[in-house]
């Protein structure tokens, strides 16, 4: 299967129900999941620096591969599927990965990645422990099959830890000034989108001016390197909201006239 990288990045708020690094609880260590079902993903505090008291956001994702960073796929961002198929309450997550995201095998190919946001700066990246899924259609490429030779047991990769506190070149703290730069004006590994604007009530024909400039892209023409360095997107969180209310009005009866007989025909 081809490498998948998403162009978008959405962040979910941690919340205080967890007060410290994360540790993840579910899926647990060697399980196996059913490709297509419900997939539950929980953590709690580690106890390890920094407390999630002092980090802001996170993204979520679902990788396989061995523990070497070059041998990682970042297969899809579960915080980006959204409210209808994956849902994220406090430290819980739950909902469906499709049939083709990997492989069945090789066995506790799957892993979870999950990025944090440090208010001091930087980023602190925690993995969670090797699971399986069974009934999955697509294919690994080379590299992942590759490292999981390397992998023994059930232990994800390493955490990485790249905040300011122990490293002096993290990204400063996030403000509203960084999502103000034209996206392809910005340089480094680390890199600022504008919040994503609301879908307008009515769509007009005459509206077609992009709302960004383009950017240069190269075709490649041989095999290109797995690559060494990983950029990291991060969209401004977005402020819209929108509230409902039940419909209490009764449903008006069925029509007793001639329009009756008229929908009767269509019964047959």
């Amino acid at each position: 299967m081809a490498r998948l990288w998403l162009p978008l990045t959405v962040f979910a708020a941690l919340t205080s129900l967890v007060s410290a690094d994360v540790e993840f609880t579910s899926p647990k260590a060697g399980a196996t999941l059913t490709a297509g079902s419900t997939i539950t993903v929980e953590w709690k505090e580690s106890g390890d620096a920094p407390k999630i008291a002092d980090l802001t956001t996170y993204q979520l994702f679902l990788c396989a591969g061995g523990n070497e960073a070059a041998s990682i796929l970042q297969l899809i961002e579960l915080t980006a599927i959204g409210g209808s198929t994956f849902e994220v309450t406090g430290n819980k997550a739950q909902g469906t990965v499709g049939i083709g995201i990997g492989a069945s095998t090789p066995k506790n190919s799957y892993f979870l990645k999950m990025i944090s946001t440090a208010q001091a700066g930087g980023t602190i990246t925690n993995f969670s422990p090797r699971f399986s899924y069974s009934g999955m259609t697509g294919v690994f490429p080379d590299s992942v099959i590759q490292g999981m030779k390397t992998v023994k047991g059930t232990d994800g990769p390493d955490r990485i830890d790249a905040t300011a506190e122990n490293n002096p070149n993290a990204a400063v703290p996030v403000n509203g000034d960084v999502y103000n730069v034209e996206y392809n004006m910005q340089t480094g590994p680390t890199r600022y989108a504008p919040m994503q604007p609301v879908p307008p009530t009515k769509i007009s024909k005459k509206d077609t001016k992009p709302l960004h400039s383009t950017s240069s892209v190269k075709i490649a023409t041989t095999a290109l390197p797995i690559p060494a360095v990983q950029m990291t997107t991060f969209t401004q969180s977005q402020t819209y909201s929108v509230s409902s209310m039940e419909n209490t009005v009764a449903a008006a009866p069925m029509p007793s006239d001639d329009m009756a007989k008229f929908l009767n025909r269509w019964k047959d």
